[in-house]
């Protein structure tokens, strides 16, 4: 099997009611990238027909079978070019039930087909909800995933593409609201080790502006070719090798995945009320919430304890003159990173004795980053310091490479309820699992503090876009457009609190940063260190607004209670491709 491939993404405006003129276009597209010499070309969302129906009443007329007329015609190109195509167009099938779907097309007809699994806001209106999950169709040119446009907002549909063994998902839309390539697509690419081709449609319909963007994204996230506005073709290479690597930031994700400690993926804590269901039997209901300024702390801690608590005092003392009432430092921050297991401590023990004096001062709730002794063992550790005293510790599931020397992975997760909110834990590397993040939002928990001490690259700059926006959408240049831990708060309906380590010589980018629960909220709910020692400080809102149901989406979780894990259950297997 050849192990570099040309690919396409089709950028496309259909036009309503005009089915056979935009089948027509998208053929001409199609042609023009396979005499450019690609083999895979994947064209928009529902790209034959257009997006904006009201009703099954009114998309009736335009659609069809699979395989049918429109497939057939596609399947005339991908034979004559030997290629693989794309196409999103509105299905029925054998009982009259709509569906919007992407078909994968090749030489010898149809492939497969993916029908979307998470509706949005729209497809309701004429469209079920797809039952063809998560599928992987072995091909000449790799192994190929397809999802459309809202599917990707859930960590969990590109993870089980990416465990099925994925080399590319293509991934067909009609995105809207924001700036593109969109950091949901940018992190799916990164946090799974493969590639996404993205195409997106343009244009306005039905007073809808939809973003463009198409774009091929590489396995470590960069985007290899864009095409910002208006129809068009855009080319560029994937490589199966680098696909088939399965890193993130060097490190070996799918073989260090603690299925174990996923099961809870499977459950819908959202699905009922959540102001009901986390009082149920009066067990662990949530905190009020409250209002409450959150900083986060980036340094480079040294190899001497107790300069290094002076360096935590400092940075807490300057967060409480902000209004802080949590602070959270980076991993490691109290023992150092040149040889922790050399400096680990107990907890409690004297360095925690002197985070609870300063937490106590200042009426600051603190979270830092340790090396751990207990017994004969040492564990990467976090520990939350209340003003009272008291100690929540929570120890490091995910273990990167260099840690396995030294540490012992935990093997649970913490949740600490707070007068700011619910508040879990996660260090570092435990953030490059999506899987962590969602246990800890079905739990409940309004913020997500991580302590991080991660080197690599995990932002992006945007240079800005042409695509007209309504406002307060931003159109211009963002020197931090894509941020993966800002992508793990949106798509948990959460804060995330991230304290990295800054050192640039050392690889340590710091990018620390305090995001807010909606990606899609302009301005962005936000506040962000660049490469510097200081820290950054943002309001944090937990309370519930309602007194029925909250209407603060911190506690609704929008995209939590959508979605579908009936069908996530490969999350919790361990199988062969665990790598």
């Amino acid at each position: 099997m050849p192990r570099i491939h040309i690919v396409a993404a089709v950028q496309f405006e259909p036009t309503m009611f005009e089915k056979e003129r935009n089948i027509a276009r998208l053929l001409d597209f199609c042609e023009q990238a396979a005499a450019a010499g690609a083999k895979l070309i994947v064209t928009p969302e529902m790209g034959t027909t257009g997006y904006c129906w009201f009703d099954r009443a009114e998309v009736a007329p335009f659609v069809e079978t699979i395989p049918g007329p429109t497939t057939n015609r596609f399947a005339a190109l991908a034979r004559k070019h030997a290629c693989y195509i794309v196409v999103g167009m509105p299905e029925v099938d054998e009982d009259g039930i709509y569906f919007n779907t992407a078909v994968l097309i090749g030489p010898d007809g149809v492939v497969g087909r993916h029908r979307k699994t998470h509706p949005y806001i729209s497809e309701p209106k004429w469209a079920a909800a797809g039952d063809l999950h998560n599928q992987v169709f072995e091909t000449p040119i790799g192994r190929i995933a397809l999802l459309i446009c809202m599917d990707i907002h859930f960590v969990e549909t590109a993870r089980l593409m990416a465990l099925g063994g994925a080399d590319v998902i293509c991934h067909i839309s009609n995105w809207l609201a924001e700036r593109t390539p969109a950091p949901y697509w940018i992190s799916r690419a990164f946090e799974n080790g493969c590639y996404v081709i993205e195409s997106n449609r343009w244009g306005l319909e039905r007073t809808v502006q939809f973003s463009g963007g198409s774009c091929v994204i590489a396995p470590d996230g960069q985007v290899t070719a864009v095409l910002d506005k208006g129809d068009g073709v855009l080319l560029s290479e994937i490589d199966l090798d680098a696909a088939r690597v399965r890193r993130v930031l060097g490190e070996t994700v799918f073989a260090q995945r603690r299925p174990e400690l996923y099961p809870e993926l499977l459950t819908d804590t959202f699905s009922w009320n959540p102001r009901d269901f986390f009082r149920l039997y009066g067990h662990e209901p949530w905190p009020a919430g409250k209002t409450s300024q959150v900083s986060v702390a980036q340094f480079a801690p040294g190899d001497d304890a107790a300069q290094n608590l002076k360096e935590i005092e400092a940075h807490a003392r300057a967060a409480k003159e902000e209004g802080a009432e949590l602070v959270v430092f980076p991993e490691l921050a109290v023992t150092g990173l040149t040889d922790p297991a050399k400096s680990a401590q107990p907890i409690p023990g004297p360095a925690t004795a002197s985070l609870g004096e300063l937490a106590a001062d200042l009426g600051l709730y603190l979270i830092c980053g340790l090396a751990e002794r207990s017994d004969d063992l040492v564990y990467n550790s976090a520990c939350l310091v209340a003003p009272d005293g008291s100690i929540s510790v929570y120890r490091k599931t995910h273990l990167a490479a260099d840690e396995r020397s030294w540490a012992t992975a935990g093997d649970g997760w913490t949740v600490v309820d707070t007068p700011i909110g619910r508040i879990g834990l996660m260090i570092g590397h435990d953030a490059s699992f999506p899987e962590a993040g969602r246990v800890l939002a079905l739990r409940g928990c309004d913020l997500i503090a991580c302590p991080a001490a991660i080197r690599g690259r995990f932002s992006s700059s945007h240079a800005g876009t042409e695509v007209e926006q309504p406002k307060p959408i931003p159109t211009g240049p963002d020197p931090h457009h894509w941020h993966h831990f800002r992508v793990r708060a949106g798509e948990n309906n959460l804060f995330f609190a991230f304290a990295n380590v800054v050192d640039p010589e050392r690889g340590y980018p710091g990018l620390s940063g305090v995001f807010g629960p909606d990606t899609f909220a302009f301005p962005r709910r936000e506040a962000i260190a660049t490469d510097a020692t200081g820290i950054a400080t943002a309001l944090v809102d937990t309370t519930n607004l309602d007194s029925v149901y909250p209407t603060n989406v911190v506690r609704r979780k929008d995209l939590v209670s959508m979605r579908m894990p009936h069908s996530y259950r490969g999350l919790v297997k361990v199988t062969a491709n665990n790598y």
